[in-house]
């Protein structure tokens, strides 16, 4: 089986496609034939040696993905073999077939395509907590959302948008304008670094946005703060990115709310993780949100995957195929 490895923390550099033994459904496991593996974030960091610090090498790479299941382990009721499942948080899936904990697994409707649920399930169940749960976006409201282009932020665009909030989406540089409209924001705002709070409280009549979600790391903390209106909540999410500078609570302004939104605090029990993964579904069957899926890479360029994303040039999701 091939897989995409690192034996080191580093740049890119540092993966390789190897042969590795062939996995095996153990006991509550299910093994999966893998069609595709999504591209996040969180995998540049592992990759860096900035989360997961007590990572063991080799270490295959990826945690999200969909294919379909070749063999299930003792134990395991919900799937059958032949049955097309995706997941998110899965070690391995950098990987031809992975041997998956059947509590991560949800089914694939016959309507969604594998690269749709691949690319769908981690930005969209982050994007369905941030807009959701977190901060349940309202009628009428005004959300800032960074990073408009990308796949957690064209998603968080649309599940807003969807509930009848209103987006002004901020972007890295103008090619990247369009994917932010075209997902649904009212307005783009085009800004690489930190001075893009004036045009956000402009686009909002002058009083301020309801709520920033950002993920863009320390450089945008201070403008997404001063964009807020009064008793305004930030949504901060991206620990990949670095975190911010130690807050003096005193020291905020116009009563404004912080907090840190958690992934897993969406989906804390398997019942949660297969109830917001088919509401997504069924958003996307129905028209209600689309997924954008930004490149489908061979497995055997991974690297060049991470690259891309490094350096900020792609827009939507990043996929990796077995076998392309």
């Amino acid at each position: 089986m091939k897989a995409i490895v690192a034996n080191r923390p580093g740049g890119v550099e540092v993966m390789e496609m190897i042969d590795l033994p062939e996995p095996v459904a153990g006991p509550g496991q299910v093994l999966i034939e893998v069609a595709a593996a999504g591209v996040n974030f969180m995998d540049i960091g592992v990759r860096r040696g900035t989360l997961g610090r007590n990572t063991e090498y080799p270490q295959i790479f990826g945690v999200e993905g969909a294919g379909r299941v070749a063999q299930i382990g003792p134990g395991v009721e919900d799937f059958v073999p032949g049955q097309r499942v995706a997941w998110t948080y899965a070690p391995g899936s950098y990987a031809e077939r992975v041997a998956i904990a059947a509590d991560a697994l949800v089914a694939v409707p016959e309507q969604v395509t594998d690269h749709q649920a691949a690319a769908l399930m981690m930005q969209g169940l982050t994007a369905s907590h941030f807009a959701t749960d977190f901060y349940p976006a309202q009628p009428g409201e005004i959300a800032l959302v960074h990073a408009a282009a990308g796949g957690v932020g064209q998603l968080l665009t649309q599940i807003i948008k969807l509930r009848g909030g209103k987006v002004i989406g901020r972007v890295s540089s103008a090619a990247k304008a369009d994917a932010a409209r075209l997902a649904g924001a009212d307005h783009v705002i085009v800004d690489a670094g930190s001075n893009f709070a004036d045009e956000a409280i402009r686009l909002s009549g002058g009083e301020g946005v309801h709520v920033v979600f950002d993920g863009s790391g320390p450089t945008t903390f201070a403008g997404s703060v001063a964009a807020l209106r009064r008793s305004g909540t930030f949504c901060w999410y991206g620990p990949v990115l670095g975190g911010a500078e130690p807050i003096d609570l005193m020291s905020l302004p116009k009563s404004i709310k912080i907090g840190f939104a958690a992934f897993f605090d969406h989906i804390h029990t398997p019942a949660l993780l297969r109830s917001h993964a088919a509401q997504l579904f069924d958003w996307l069957k129905n028209g209600d949100i689309k997924v954008d899926i930004g490149g489908c890479y061979p497995m055997a360029d991974a690297a060049a995957a991470h690259a891309a994303m490094e350096n900020r040039s792609t827009t939507g999701k990043l996929l990796l195929v077995p076998g392309l």
